[in-house]
């Protein structure tokens, strides 16, 4: 199966992997009895959101309408509408999974699932987008662009509810992350704070990046125009990338030059910004090429 095959299940037709769903939530519910005998003030906030819950179905509800409520969207009525989807979508719980437990592998500063949870904004910033997304499929654009503003004030960061994206994807640190309308991203693909997928200009149409499965965008890099970003990709912090960049290729600097090749299948999951290996001659990257 394709990454972008894979991107479809969003709408329902991916193999449900209830066991890691199960295994998380069992340990969130854990994580969170515990926190709750050892810090008495959060006992009620803990209690509502994980504790009494039944699934993680409840607690990404719970948590999810709470962040994104506001004066003109109660927290009741979009607990109600994330049940429902969820209810609808069981793909979505599982991915939930899936990208929390992309965080934990990935992520050194995150040993627990509870803090991915509750507070970590790049995992809500993407669950919020994972439910735009479902509305927007479902023809119902008006509440997916409600709910993509409010998330991007909430978070400070702005995913296009038109947006597809795949499973065990991990935004990190995620602030000031912008991706645009047409862009894909795949599999386990990993991405910085300060990051642009982005257009060129005011053209309509398909225009913005296609991530494949595997990639590790650094940092404040901007990737703009409908190139292909190839599997197991590496693109350095800060770079400007205008052109396809090949897979398992590493790219680096302002215009995006190729400058070598990450060391492994999927820099992504192991996280090694300036481990790859040089090439003698880089290859300039330019515009159509």
């Amino acid at each position: 199966m394709s990454s972008m095959d894979t991107i479809s299940s969003m709408r329902g037709d991916m193999l449900h992997d209830s066991s890691a769903r199960t295994g998380v939530f069992g340990r969130l519910h854990q994580e969170a009895s515990a926190a709750a005998r050892d810090e008495p003030l959060l006992a009620e906030m803990l209690t509502t959101y994980v504790v009494s819950q039944p699934h993680l179905e409840g607690c990404l509800t719970a948590v999810m309408a709470s962040a994104l409520a506001d004066r003109t969207l109660s927290s009741e009525a979009l607990t109600h509408c994330f049940r429902e989807l969820y209810q609808a979508r069981p793909a979505l719980i599982d991915t939930a999974a899936r990208d929390m437990t992309a965080v934990i592998e990935r992520d050194a500063a995150s040993s627990e699932y509870l803090p991915i949870l509750l507070y970590l904004k790049g995992f809500q910033a993407l669950q919020a987008h994972r439910l735009a997304h479902v509305l927007w499929c479902d023809g119902r654009r008006m509440l997916a662009r409600a709910l993509h503003d409010r998330s991007t004030q909430a978070f400070g960061i702005d995913i296009h509810p038109a947006c597809r994206v795949g499973h065990g994807v991990m935004l990190d640190h995620g602030t000031g992350i912008v991706i645009g309308e047409t862009a894909e991203i795949g599999d386990n693909v990993s991405i910085m704070q300060g990051v642009t997928l982005g257009g060129t200009g005011k053209e309509s149409g398909d225009r913005h990046p296609k991530v494949r499965s595997g990639v590790l965008i650094g940092a404040g890099a901007t990737v703009l125009g409908n190139i292909e970003i190839g599997y197991g990709a590496q693109i350095g912090a800060g770079s400007v990338v205008l052109a396809d960049v090949l897979e398992h290729t590493t790219v680096v600097g302002i215009p995006a030059r190729q400058a070598g090749r990450p060391r492994c299948p999927s820099p992504s999951v192991t996280m090694e910004h300036g481990s790859f290996q040089h090439v003698a001659s880089p290859q300039w990257y330019q515009q159509g090429s």
